[in-house]
């Protein structure tokens, strides 16, 4: 049976400071010459990338509203022995205990017992002192499958306080306090209107995560975290995460699929990168800021991202224009959210207009308020070259913009859902040709069709481009 040390970091709320002493105790992890690697409970990029760039891991999320139980092993298990890590520090998301429904599902807690994990509690402590025993008792009585193992006392105003914080948990509850982080007069990580932001100026998040990891050691025993995740009991051995690929014909030609990663577009799921390579697709990085690796190009995926802060230089990119030529000759494209908003006719932003490749009749406009957010579900209704007619979808959204459409243009969307927001309507995912955006973003794993269906789109794509560069060649020659 494998030994996988690991911990789950949560809380009683979002935003109890639970990123922050993640970053930091990954990033002192790291420091120390462990092998860390990061997990994220619940859709999210922004915290993984930060988790990603801590821990010199990709970040991989765990989250039980996508696979069921022996997926979510089968995930842990084939992720950690494939990064040869040491060490599994999971993220959780909002409170320990909340998640979807009455029942909790897809809650932290659940993903805690569904990994056998261990917790580490972070407990904002404002203006709280003999309260917290009762809450701690509370937590840990509330569901006897999990096992709270420590406690980050958090937001302490005083050394008083700390001193009366632990001797009430040590006479009232069986929980050890592993750290207690004084209350910081400055967040030390930038803010956006999406959450943490995007880290692409590296030497200084670097710094920021130095700092953090300072932080954590100088109040952490990190340690003893370290015991508490050895401590986490073996899991029983899972099935192969993923399925054995088909073989491929000997004359299947290998496509090259380009996937914008730079500061506009960089929302990926790296299993959803990984599942095309498993497909048989070379992947090829891009930037809408740069003209490199633009060319032969059999497919397109515009993740998500930020187009709507640099709306102004995108009006001025060639890459534009050459997407929407692509999408009139049949590339295949996908796209989601940010990546959807460069396909539409217009970017609108305080007031502003900005025109985009125009692919779909439809404009996209810019609020201060979420348009969407949260978990998505529904079903393919339209044909689609990407996914079956029948096909559900278990998604997330994310996103401030609006799609902008006329009543008719609700009829070009293919996905019909039953939660989540989309574009409105109850619809999502519109479809022009072999392009298909929608807000949803998809987790590749929970829908097997997507990749193979990607790749061989592109494939095809590519034998008629090569076979076109063949007629060009022997166009001089044809009247000899």
């Amino acid at each position: 049976m494998p030994h996988i040390p690991r911990l789950l970091i949560s809380a009683c709320r979002g935003g109890s400071g639970k990123t922050l002493l993640t970053l930091g105790l990954t990033r002192a992890f790291s420091q120390e010459g462990i092998i860390c690697k990061p997990y994220k409970k619940g859709p999210d990029y922004i915290d993984a990338a930060w988790l990603a760039l801590a821990s010199k891991q990709d970040c991989t999320p765990l989250d039980p509203y996508f696979l069921n139980q022996a997926r979510l092993s089968a995930l842990l298990q084939h992720s950690f022995a494939h990064s040869n890590a040491e060490l599994a520090v999971i993220e959780g998301n909002r409170g320990l205990f909340d998640g979807t429904d009455i029942a909790g599902s897809s809650s932290s807690a659940e993903l805690a017992f569904t990994l056998n994990c261990p917790i580490v509690l972070t407990l904002d402590c404002t203006k709280m002192t003999r309260t917290a025993a009762a809450l701690v008792q509370g937590l840990t009585a509330f569901d006897p499958r999990i096992h709270i193992a420590g406690l980050v006392l958090n937001q302490l105003g005083t050394a008083r306080q700390e001193q009366l914080l632990r001797q009430v948990l040590e006479t009232y509850t069986d929980v050890p306090v592993v750290g207690a982080l004084p209350r910081l007069r400055h967040n030390p990580m930038p803010e956006r209107h999406m959450g943490l932001a995007a880290q692409h100026d590296t030497c200084l998040a670097e710094h920021i995560l130095d700092d953090l990891a300072a932080h954590v050691r100088e109040h952490v025993d990190v340690a003893r975290c370290h015991d508490i995740a050895r401590a986490a009991p073996p899991l029983e051995q899972a099935a192969p995460f993923w399925e054995t690929p088909s073989p491929s014909s000997p004359s299947a030609v290998t496509p090259r699929i380009g996937y914008v990663r730079d500061r506009i577009l960089w929302f990926y799921y790296p299993e959803n990168l990984e599942a095309l390579e498993r497909a048989g697709a070379e992947l090829v990085p891009l930037s809408l800021e740069s003209s490199q690796h633009w060319e032969e190009l059999d497919g397109l995926y515009l993740g998500g991202g930020f187009p709507e802060d640099h709306a102004a230089s995108l009006t001025q990119s060639p890459h534009l224009a050459r997407i929407a030529d692509w999408a009139h000759k049949d590339m295949p494209i996908y796209a989601e959210c940010g990546g959807f908003m460069l396909l539409a006719r217009t970017l609108r932003r305080d007031a502003n207009t900005f025109p985009m490749a125009a692919i779909f009749p439809v404009h996209t406009e810019f609020f201060n308020k979420p348009q969407g957010l949260g978990y998505v579900c529904g079903t393919i209704d339209a044909h689609t070259p990407f996914f079956p007619i029948g096909t559900h979808i278990r998604g997330h959204e994310f996103h401030y913009s609006r799609c902008i459409m006329d009543t008719a243009e609700h009829n070009l969307c293919t996905l019909h859902l039953e939660k989540g927001t989309g574009m409105g309507n109850s619809k999502d995912g519109l479809l022009y040709k072999n392009t298909f955006a929608a807000y949803t973003h998809i987790f590749a794993p929970t829908i097997p069709a997507w990749a193979p269906a990607f790749v061989r789109l592109a494939s095809e794509y590519a034998m008629k481009r090569n076979t076109a560069s063949l007629l060009d060649m022997s166009a001089p020659y044809a009247n000899e």
